[in-house]
């Protein structure tokens, strides 16, 4: 099943920063092949269901071996079986609608 997830990964314990454990974790997701847009505030992340999620524990195992003691990690997914949709379908059809605001 395909799977469309929005994706924070939040390393506690690990002081202020936190970009070296995202760049880490979007490693992760370009190894594993899955199509990502990543945000201010997360990565959306596109996919089957299996891969997306391995990816997911994948990124835990990662930022745990980096020392992160706690990691909080919030996602939100969607899946649709009417038809195919990608992130880019999802954006487009909301730039549209705003290009047709009078």
């Amino acid at each position: 099943m395909k799977v469309i997830i929005d994706l924070c990964v939040v390393p506690i314990g690990v002081g202020v920063s936190v970009s070296e454990y995202i760049v880490a974790c979007e490693r992760v997701l370009q190894d594993a092949g899955l199509k990502t847009l990543m945000h201010g505030y997360g990565t959306n992340i596109e996919g089957e269901w299996e891969e997306v999620f391995a990816a997911v524990k994948k990124c835990h195992e990662v930022v745990h071996t980096m020392g992160a003691p706690r990691i909080s990690t919030t996602i939100r997914l969607g899946t649709r079986i009417d038809r195919a949709q990608t992130i880019e379908d999802k954006i487009k059809s909301v730039e549209a609608k705003l290009k047709n605001k009078t």
